[in-house]
Order: structure tokens, then C-alpha cells, then sequence
């Protein structure tokens, strides 16, 4: 199978989940302490931005375009179509099944916290600010590529380059929601531990689940 059992899973789960969790409960409540840190952290990326002009700024707005949640969907569909041609359909339905999970909860954790974005984001950019979609989302692509797609990859080489350009994807689409004041940056970060949290739950759910799936006639020859 392209996911393992783990026995270190549930402690993986806890700590990011816990860390979540603790954050969200912080800037529910506008804890200070958090407030001050999002504004430092800001500043250090936004110093230098100069509006509309720049390479760097095409950049980030670009992949701010890119990891938008459609976007998300969007790569998530190809990549499932393209491992159900293969004959992977159980990891194409994880794949989906994965996306969508990990959104629900992201737009479950907006609306408890409803918190307000930086007063300079775009018209563009609505909604709360925690946590950050587009982090989330591509967060979420980034795991399902790793998992499922990358090793299906026979070169050594070319996995370990995909892995690390899939990791800067990673951190610059974070840095643009900030740099383009979309979100704080404790918005970026709540996200991936959000997205590390579900994809624990996600992964013990293939684990137990793609076996059993295989019994059912039109995934019988699925490679799981």
C-alpha cells in the first residue's frame, strides 16, 4: 500500500492537533501575546513590498492564484483522474476525500473564530482570516502528491527534487498570503498544522479502509 501502518500516527495527531487547537483558542480570545508576534512576523515580510510592481510581487501573486482553493480542487481532480486511468482508484477517491475533509474543517475553524483580516488585504480576499485556505488547500495537495504520486516516480533523483520543489511551494504560498496581507501570519501556520492534523486522521482512515474497498466490484483491481 502507498500509506502504512504507523504506530507513531496518534502522537503526530495530538501534537499538531493539540498546537492547532491552542492557537485557535488564543486568537479566539485576541490573546495579546499572539497579536504582537502576528505583527512583528508582518512586518518582517511586508517591509520591502512595493505595490503592483516587482518580479517577487508577480511572484506571490501568482501563487496566491495558483493554491487558490479552486485551484486546489482543480489540481486535485487531475491528479485523481490521472490515478484512476492508472488503475489507483482507491487513492484517487482518497485523494479527493482528503481535500474535502480538510476543507470542512477549515471553514468550520473560520467560523468559530471569526477572525477579521489584515486591514490592507485585498477586496478580493473575503471571508475570516483563520486559518488560511489557500495554505490549507495546497498543503493538502502537497501531502497527496507526496504520498501517492511521488513514488509512483521510478528515478531516485527526480523524487528527491519533486519532494523539495513540492516543500518551497509549500512555504512561498504561505509567505504570499501574508506578503500580500491576505492573512497573518499565525493564519498560514494554524493551516499546515491543521492540514498535518487531518492528514494523520486521513491516513489511518486508508489504512483501515483500502483493504476493505478492494471487496467492491469496480475497485477490485485498484493497486492500493
Amino acid at each position: 500500500m502507498f500509506i502504512e501502518q504507523d504506530s507513531h500516527r496518534m502522537r503526530r495527531f495530538l501534537l499538531s492537533g493539540g498546537f492547532f487547537i491552542a492557537l485557535l483558542l488564543l486568537i479566539k480570545f485576541n490573546s495579546s501575546v499572539v497579536t504582537m508576534m502576528d505583527a512583528v512576523l508582518q512586518s518582517l515580510f511586508t517591509s520591502q513590498r512595493l505595490e503592483g510592481a516587482g518580479l517577487f510581487h508577480a511572484l506571490m501573486t501568482l501563487l496566491s492564484f495558483l493554491a487558490s482553493p479552486k485551484m486546489d480542487i482543480l489540481w486535485v481532480v487531475i491528479i485523481a483522474v490521472i490515478l484512476w486511468v492508472k488503475r489507483y482508484q482507491i487513492p484517487a477517491l482518497w485523494a479527493i476525500g482528503t481535500l474535502i475533509g480538510g476543507d470542512v474543517l477549515g471553514e468550520i475553524a473560520k467560523h468559530i473564530v471569526k477572525r477579521a483580516r489584515p486591514a490592507q488585504h485585498l477586496a478580493a480576499d473575503d471571508g475570516y482570516s483563520f486559518p488560511s485556505g489557500h495554505t490549507l488547500g495546497i498543503f493538502l495537495v502537497a501531502a497527496i502528491l507526496l504520498l501517492i504520486v511521488i513514488p509512483l516516480i521510478q528515478r531516485r533523483s527526480t523524487r528527491t527534487i519533486c519532494q523539495l520543489l513540492i516543500v518551497f511551494v509549500i512555504f512561498f504560498v504561505a509567505v504570499s498570503r501574508v506578503y500580500l496581507y491576505a492573512h497573518w501570519p499565525f493564519d498560514t501556520i494554524s493551516a499546515m498544522l491543521l492540514g498535518y492534523a487531518w492528514l494523520q486522521v486521513a491516513e489511518w482512515l486508508y489504512v483501515a479502509w483500502a483493504p476493505k474497498l478492494r471487496r467492491v466490484s469496480f475497485l477490485a483491481d485498484s493497486g492500493i
